[in-house]
């Protein structure tokens, strides 16, 4: 279904031709732009998947753990290390919600609100390196097809959403400030 089948010469298309996979480029792509923001990171003291979560919650926070896992598409046994980590880090805090005991609320530091400054230029440096040579309206058009894509394959693993989906795709239950 993913593949673009090539002639194998013999009885037909490979299918299992590492080249005809959609999964391949894509996966490729998310490891090299990883390391791509490496140096951009370095500094901030965060690694790619740390600055994701720091970008949902410049966004949106406080929030619950679960809606920060479905807006970056973790799951619990991946994030809850993470945001262990970025806690000892002082970027974030994890504690109990009041009106749920069931459910972590997470919020940020003063130390996490203040990076957001810091990493003001991420975006635009790694932009820099890439758009001048895939161009801007290319990368429109990627970024729109790879969230359709994502809502796709979102509906494929976790079931279609009963909410109606924005492409700003917001956590659904961000929390009050206390």
């Amino acid at each position: 279904m993913f593949a673009n089948p090539s002639d194998n010469g013999t009885t037909g298309p490979d299918m299992l031709c590492l080249d005809a996979q959609l999964c391949f480029p894509l996966y490729a792509a998310t490891n090299l732009l990883g390391r791509a923001y490496r140096p951009l990171l370095e500094p901030l003291g965060l690694t790619y998947s740390q600055y994701l979560v720091m970008l949902a919650l410049w966004q949106a926070a406080p929030v619950h753990v679960g809606d920060l896992a479905r807006r970056l598409h973790l799951e619990s046994g991946t994030i809850t290390p993470l945001l262990q980590r970025m806690e000892k880090l002082g970027f974030l805090t994890r504690t109990r919600d009041t009106d749920d005991e069931r459910r972590v609320v997470v919020r940020l530091t003063r130390r996490g609100a203040a990076l957001r400054e810091r990493a003001a230029q991420v975006p635009e440096a790694l932009a820099d390196r890439v758009l001048q040579r895939f161009g801007a309206d290319a990368a429109e058009n990627l970024r729109a097809e790879t969230r359709r894509l994502l809502v796709i394959l979102s509906d494929l693993v976790d079931g279609p959403s009963s909410e109606p989906r924005a492409l700003a795709d917001t956590p659904s239950s961000t929390l009050p400030e206390k």
